[in-house]
């Protein structure tokens, strides 16, 4: 794994992918500060699609809704 600066990425861009091409991978750097890894392409993703992702739970306050059902039908 190399590193790389953004204006060494932008001058060396055509050399710089070939060589990923290849299997290099690389970690391109703006201030010293790692902002983005390029690597190879396998095909497989590893995260899985967002409408497969578990999202929040949201939080309600005051009572649910089915204690608010189940007492209104008590009051009729």
């Amino acid at each position: 794994m190399r590193t790389v600066t953004i204006t060494q990425f932008c001058q060396e861009a055509s050399h710089l992918l070939s060589n990923v091409e290849k299997g290099e991978t690389y970690i391109i750097v703006r201030h010293g500060k790692p902002i983005a890894e390029i690597i190879p392409y396998t095909g497989i993703t590893t995260y899985p699609p967002s409408w497969k992702r578990r999202g929040l739970r949201l939080q309600v306050k005051g009572a649910s809704l089915s204690s608010a059902i189940l007492s209104e039908r008590t009051e009729e």
